[in-house]
């Protein structure tokens, strides 16, 4: 029986608790330890009830609870110092406002398809959504002009629980948003915000609710709206869920209806940050509202607003890329490709990567790259493979110069850090390890930490994880419906003072979670000794359509069951926020074992770091620039292998090795005092090095300084005056992209010697014709290297060629001076590259002539 009207009871807070309320809405408390420990004060088991839900929780308190809660002192005046603090917060003075130029009146628009804020925002699915969530929290930290965009789930991703056989399942259990840190938009006149989009021709409307992320408010679309359609309803129902018209329907939504939410709210960035593909329809959106306002023709509107689109790649690997086929796109697009002036062919080309091929796939990240003048990787080595992945978008440049780079990605330390290595922390290095300025500085303070408090701080985060895994491990047994025996049995897994490994991630198959498994008689011996066990904690949810991840997992499981192990091995079923925190906090040892290069970057192995755990991990991601033998340990050397069964073979032998002759042995040698003093002293040199450099403050420094400063003060110079000179720098590529053909190298001269000595110089002369364009179109430069034996260069630098005037043919002169500073092989080309003061890349305007 369906309800004739439905309302909205809010909790009746006593006065003296009313300020409750304003925390539990604000998110600031999710990484506050002090705001935390006061929620638990309110009731600890509604607290863990409601999956560490405030919300729910006060909604759920006995009105009893509250009046006593009212007429206590203690916990008044606790109420009274965290909303001093959070006042506080909310009024200092910031790194944005106080060390950068930036005017805070011009926002960035970041967008995402995930967020994994805290336990009880189920609205995420792994790293993607993480990484997002703590990029919100930095800029809030930061004082960073920032407001977040995103969709709300009704169910979000799936919760996990595992058959008697070890196999997956899957459950959506609905999100109640009224019981959540999650408010509705309203009007002006207090109705609700809704916006209207349009959707192969039906009009589908959509709710707009806000999360307060500290400073950030993050905006949420979902179409599970009364008016709708009944499958328009379930459009923001499942993360990831659903077919390919399902994927491309949320992405319209999150793009296109985003920038319209925004709008309607009178948001209008500056800048605008896709996290991900899956936003990229927002620059079409972006610069149609362009050509509505100021008259603009498309290719005009796209160079005003490309300065102002940033697009962040997380994938490696080109099936992670969203593709929708053309016939797709025609039935969402049909009526949208007039609107931007372009036929059928030109709109489709902005996504296909070889638009000479007319029947290829629309691809997000080929439409994000082409829209946004500003790209990176999440990592140096990430950088690296995206260049190699996306370079023929960049015909003849060299891979190394596509103009796509890297922000290696950070953590939100304060989020995950353990309540007791904080204290610890604010003890011997004070306050700012928390904030922007917790630079290497600060953290080389760790050494004044007695040995002796770090180790009993690492024990006591390691007993309370074995705690919690074996009660974990009781309830979800429970719900499985096993014997008594069996569930006696979780009482006894784990050991509190054994060596303990955690593996927490996405059961991709590149991610090898089984690699510890190859050799089980290894295994098997390491976690059977009985003066130094070994004891391994995993926890993951494969994607619900990846069979070959449900099996690593039912493995996993099967392994997990045999008697001479069962005690030394558990797998922690629906993996989520707070078990990733447990494990980041109490393991000792962080394992990785991707398959290089596949993993992007990674920030698991950075959590666990911050907690005092030791990394042993292949060299990928974030890893390939973090590790150094002081500071953990590499499976390998960074090899690729063209064959994958032989590369395990390697790699787990490698890792095997690493266990049995340096983790296990530096882990066990103990002192007089009991102490592991070399692995301590390896605790200490991991967080000195890690912890100031793989944070999210540093990550959103520099997203602030190389792309959202440089972003604006782009977008406001195109802007002027009906966006003049965007209108200029768009007839000036078409005369440019014209006149190409036309221009010839004719002649190169040099000076130099057939040998020549480190160190000495020499010029290089060109003549150049340049048809229809003239010296100040263009850029003529020296591309010298490392030859190869078929003169293939590497290593090259670049040097700009002075123009000398013309020859009296009218050809243009150019003089540059090649230095010498490495002995061997050496050569030399000429090349010429579009030039104007409004290009942020010359490389995106297209043609190169090389000599």
């Amino acid at each position: 029986m369906r309800a004739f009207r439905t309302f909205t009871v809010t909790p009746y807070l006593p006065e003296p608790l009313e300020p409750l309320r304003e925390l539990a809405y604000n998110l600031w408390w999710a990484w506050d330890h002090d705001a935390l420990d006061l929620l638990r004060r309110v009731d600890r088991d509604l607290w863990e009830e409601t999956h560490h839900n405030p919300v729910a929780m006060i909604g759920s308190t006995s009105q009893e609870r509250l009046d006593e809660l009212a007429a206590d002192d203690g916990f008044l005046e606790h109420l009274q110092l965290v909303q001093a603090a959070f006042r506080e917060y909310e009024t200092n003075d910031t790194w944005f406002s106080g060390d950068t130029p930036g005017d805070p009146t011009q926002t960035i628009g970041y967008f995402s398809l995930e967020y994994g804020l805290t336990d009880c925002v189920p609205i995420y699915s792994g790293g993607l959504g993480v990484l997002a969530a703590d990029h919100l929290k930095s800029a809030s930290d930061m004082g960073v002009p920032l407001v977040g965009v995103g969709l709300l789930y009704q169910e979000g991703y799936f919760r996990q629980y595992l058959n008697p056989d070890g196999w997956q399942q899957e459950l959506y259990p609905d999100n109640d948003f009224f019981s959540m840190p999650v408010r509705p938009v309203e009007n002006p006149d207090g109705s609700r915000l809704r916006i209207s989009l349009k959707l192969a021709g039906r009009e589908v409307l959509l709710n707009v609710w806000r999360i307060q992320v500290g400073r950030v408010p993050l905006y949420m679309l979902d179409s599970n709206v009364a008016e709708n359609a009944p499958e328009d309803r379930t459009l923001t129902a499942q993360l990831y869920g659903g077919d390919n018209e399902t994927r491309i329907r949320q992405e319209i939504i999150l793009g296109i209806g985003g920038i319209q939410a925004l709008a309607a709210m009178g948001l209008q960035p500056a800048v605008f940050h896709m996290n991900e593909g899956h936003s990229a329809f927002l620059a079409l959106e972006r610069a149609r509202l362009r050509m509505q306002a100021d008259g603009l023709d498309f290719p005009a509107a796209m160079e005003a607003t490309s300065v102002g689109n940033v697009f962040t790649t997380h994938t490696p690997v080109p099936a992670g890329h969203d593709r929708f086929s053309p016939a797709l796109m025609d039935k969402y697009f049909a009526d949208y490709y007039p609107q931007l002036g372009l036929s059928r062919g030109e709109f489709l080309a902005l996504g296909q990567e070889n638009p000479n091929r007319a029947q290829d796939p629309f691809c997000m990240t080929v439409l994000a790259i082409r829209m946004s003048a500003w790209r990176n990787g999440v990592s140096r080595l990430h950088g690296e493979v995206s260049r190699r992945l996306w370079r023929s978008l960049w015909p003849n440049v060299p891979e190394r110069e596509v103009p796509l780079g890297h922000v290696t990605n950070g953590v939100h330390t304060p989020s995950w850090i353990s309540h007791d290595m904080a204290a610890l922390f604010d003890r011997y290095l004070g306050a700012r390890w928390r904030t922007e300025r917790g630079g290497p500085k600060v953290w080389e303070r760790v050494d004044d930490i007695p040995d002796t408090e770090l180790w009993r701080t690492h024990e006591r985060r390691r007993e309370r994880l074995v705690a919690f895994a074996r009660r974990y491990l009781k309830a979800h047994l429970k719900q499985r419906g096993v014997s008594p025996a069996e569930l006696a049995q979780a009482d006894e897994v784990l050991h509190p003072e054994a060596l303990t490994i955690g593996f927490g991630r996405r059961f991709a198959t590149y991610k090898r979670a089984t690699l510890l498994l190859r050799n089980t008689d290894r295994l098997v011996r390491l976690m059977t000794d009985e003066q130094r066990p070994i004891q391994v904690i995993f926890a993951g949810k494969a994607h619900p359509e990846d069979r070959p991840g449900k099996e690593l997992i039912r493995q996993i499981i099967h392994f997990a069951r045999q008697p001479e192990v069962r005690h030394r091995i558990v797998f922690l079923e629906d993996y989520d926020m707070a078990v990733a925190r447990y494990m980041a906090q109490g393991v000792d040892v962080w394992l990785n074992t991707p398959r290089r290069p596949l993993e992007a970057s990674g920030t698991s192995g950075m959590k666990a770091a911050a907690n005092g755990a030791l990394n042993l991990s292949v060299l990928d991601g974030w890893w390939a620039e973090a590790y150094s033998p002081e500071v953990g340990w590499a499976i390998g050397r960074g090899e690729e292998y063209s064959d994958p069964e032989y590369q395990d073979e390697v790699e787990s032998h490698a890792l095997y090795d690493l266990l049995e002759k340096e983790l296990v042995p530096l882990f066990y040698e103990r002192g007089a005092d009991g102490l592991p003093r070399g692995w301590i002293a390896k605790m200490k040199r991991s967080m000195r090095a890690i912890c100031p450099v793989f944070t999210s403050n540093r990550m959103m420094r520099e997203y602030t300084e190389k792309y959202y400063l440089p972003a604006i003060e782009r977008w406001n110079t195109l802007s002027l005056a009906r966006c003049k000179r965007a209108r200029e720098l768009a007839q000036w590529k078409q005369r440019v992209r014209n006149a190409w053909p036309k221009i010839k190298i004719e002649a190169i001269e040099d000076d130099h010697q057939p040998t020549t000595e480190v160190g000495a110089s020499f010029k290089v002369r060109a003549q150049v014709n340049l048809g229809d364009l003239t010296s100040a179109d263009v850029t003529v430069e020296l591309y010298h290297g490392d030859a190869d034996v078929q003169g293939a260069l590497s290593r090259a630098r670049t040097v700009t060629m002075q123009c000398l005037g013309q020859a009296e043919t009218g050809a243009y002169k150019y003089v540059g001076e090649l230095t010498c500073r490495r002995a061997g092989l050496h050569g030399y080309t000429v090349r010429i590259l579009p030039a104007h003061r409004d290009l942020v890349s010359a490389f995106d305007v297209g043609p190169i002539l090389w000599a």
